[in-house]
Order: C-alpha cells, then structure tokens, then sequence
C-alpha cells in the first residue's frame, strides 16, 4: 500500500526547507530569482504563517489551486494567505515581485475582526484593474517598499507597515468591487432568463417551478427580482399575463372566457378578478375604453 505523500510547507519561502518562522518575516524578490532555478515551475504548497502577492507585470503564469488551474495574463496580482496551497508554472518571459509577509505583520496592522481577514481567507486574483488605482499603482507601492526596506531612514519600520496598509487596502476595495460586479452580472443574467422563461411559459405555471428551471431556490427567485425590478417574482408573472390579456382586449374579438382560455387560466373569474386587480378595470370596462380611444 502506497503512502500519501503529504504537502509541501514551508516557514519561509518555496524551496527553503531550513528557514526558521519569525514574526517579523518579510521578503521582496523578483518572481524569476526563484522560480528560474525550479524551471519556472513551482509545485503545490502552502506556508502556514505566511501572506504572498504575487505582482505579475509581464508574461504568463498558470495558478495551480486546490479547485483546479487558472490561466493569467499579465497584468494581474494574486494574494496567498496562509495554509492556502497554491502552485505557479510560469513562462520563461514573466517579470514581477514577490511580496511576502508574516500574518504577524498584517494582524499588526488590521484587526482579525475586520472585513479584510473575512475576504482574505482563501486565494484571490485580482485581473482588471479600476481607473482611479491601476496596475500602475501597485507597481509605484512595491517600489517605495523595496526603497524603505533597503534603507536605514528614521520610522522605517512604520513607513513600510503604512505601504502594506495601503496596498492590502487598495486590493481589498477592488477585490471587493469586481466581486460586486459580478453577483451582479449572475444577479441580470437569471432576471433576464426569468424574463424569457415568463414569456416561453405554458401556463399554469408556479414560482417554484421557474425557480427549479432556473436552478435556484425560490427565495433567491424572489431576491432577485426584488433587487432588480422592486417587485416579487408572482407579481411581474401576473403582470405579464395581464399584459397578454390586453392585447386579445384590444386586438380580438374573443370573449372574457375565450381569452381566458387561451391564458391557460382555470377559470374565467380567475382572470378577470387578476385583471381588474392590476389595472383598476373589469376586462370588458378595458376593452371598451380602448375601443373608445379608436373611435375617436
């Protein structure tokens, strides 16, 4: 019987399997003194103790994660926290830095409690870039951080401390915000879906069977369509169904219960008493205003 081969863990950085953890670690390298000596090829691991940015300016890098691989272009960031595994093939032409921290050091700064430690519990890519701090100025942050690190200026302890605030800041506001944008998208893309299913739909037809063709719950049916449209899922249904009623008022000659019938409705009295209910008017009072606008 084979044994399981366990994780790669380091205290320090990939590949030092002798450095001892200190609560005070921090590390700034170029991406390729490291990785050109292991081919450009890091293999799966984590550091228990330690936070890495990853600052891609150039080339091309896979991530390797515990939900399977990510293909990155240049320019993008990725964020590591600690006991988080994560491999990194590079191509041969990749320029960037390596920040790396100790969770002492960002515990200093933030406290456990804040919404920060909450979203940087698990690995984040961070691609597009917002106009008012690009790419841009993450590089200008990582170079006043080398200069203060290498420097013997007074407060340089808590000028750098200052740099990783900002930087982990400024990563947490756009982390944040695509992340916004893109429950937002998934939020428009099952109203919009919703919106067709009503208009396809062979009624009788429940809330919770549009829920289940949609695959979500009925609660989130209902949020969804509050937040987009300020009303419950059966009401934009009605709507809808009212809507077809007043063209066959208005474009027929069906009657109440022709028209009925051709909604699907049980019953007549169940469409009229729907009709009258959006609209204020009995359905034969509908058609016969309509037919008064004509004549006029």
């Amino acid at each position: 019987m084979s044994k399981i081969k366990p994780l790669l863990n380091f205290e320090g950085l990939y590949g030092d399997q002798n450095t001892q953890f200190s609560a005070d670690y921090i590390f700034l390298e170029l991406i390729a003194t490291r990785s050109k000596a292991f081919d450009w090829n890091i293999s799966p691991h984590l550091h228990t103790h330690l936070f890495q940015f990853f600052i891609i300016e150039k080339g091309k890098v896979c991530f390797l994660g515990e939900s399977g691989s990510m293909d990155l272009q240049a320019p993008c960031i990725l964020l590591f926290p600690p006991s988080v595994l994560h491999g990194l093939v590079y191509s041969p032409d990749v320029h960037g830095h390596i920040l790396t921290l100790s969770e002492s050091i960002v515990e200093a700064i933030f406290p456990t409690s804040s919404p920060l430690w909450q979203t940087f519990h698990q690995a984040q890519v961070l691609r597009d870039f917002e106009l008012d701090f690009p790419f841009s100025a993450f590089i200008q942050l990582i170079q006043s951080i080398e200069l203060e690190l290498f420097s013997e200026k007074p407060a340089r302890e808590q000028q750098i401390r200052a740099h990783f605030a900002s930087f982990f800041i400024q990563f947490y506001r756009q982390v944040m915000d695509h992340a916004a944008q893109e429950k937002d998208n998934v939020m428009m893309s099952h109203f919009r879906k919703f919106q067709k299913c009503i208009k396809t739909a062979n009624f009788p037809k429940s809330i919770p069977q549009f829920a289940a063709e949609l695959a979500i719950t009925t609660v989130h049916l209902n949020r969804i369509c509050r937040a987009v449209a300020g009303k419950p899922a059966i009401q934009l249904v009605q709507e809808h169904l009212v809507g077809e009623g007043k063209k066959y008022l208005t474009h027929t000659s069906y009657s109440v219960s022709e028209i009925a019938y051709q909604l699907n409705f049980e019953y007549p009295n169940y469409f009229a008493r729907l009709f009258k209910k959006h609209t204020g008017v009995s359905p034969m009072e509908y058609r016969a205003k309509e037919r008064g606008k004509e004549s006029v």
